[in-house]
């Protein structure tokens, strides 16, 4: 698979399925999620899984979602690289990316590719 294969996704629409709501725990390990989580269906990343994503800008807890991908978490240090999508006109910073996924990827190292 190619590296930088989120980098597709960029500046598109999108459809998340959540799997893991605002407030929910971590099917695995001791975290709760500060936003919404979730997946591409018919999609492959690098684990064998489908593209993961973030959802920044709903204050709710929802069961799927679609906009606009307007960053990947690149991680360095893992095989899995998250889209951030936001509603269309959601204007977001990086830091407040940064920020509001810090919950999850403190555990890892990542660049930040954000759309201009």
């Amino acid at each position: 698979m190619e590296k930088n294969y989120a980098t597709k996704f960029l500046g598109k629409e999108v459809y998340v399925k959540i799997d893991r709501p605002l407030g929910s725990k971590h099917p695995k390990h001791d975290i709760i999620y500060e936003l919404n989580y979730g997946f591409l269906p018919n999609t492959t990343a690098p684990d064998g899984e489908e593209i993961d994503a973030y959802i920044l800008g709903i204050k709710e807890s929802i069961t799927e979602f679609k906009g606009i991908c307007k960053a990947i978490i690149k991680r360095t240090n893992d095989d899995d690289d998250k889209l951030i999508v936001t509603p269309r006109n959601y204007e977001i910073t990086k830091e407040e990316i940064i920020n509001q996924t810090f919950f999850q990827e403190k555990y890892f190292k990542s660049e930040l590719i954000i759309l201009n």
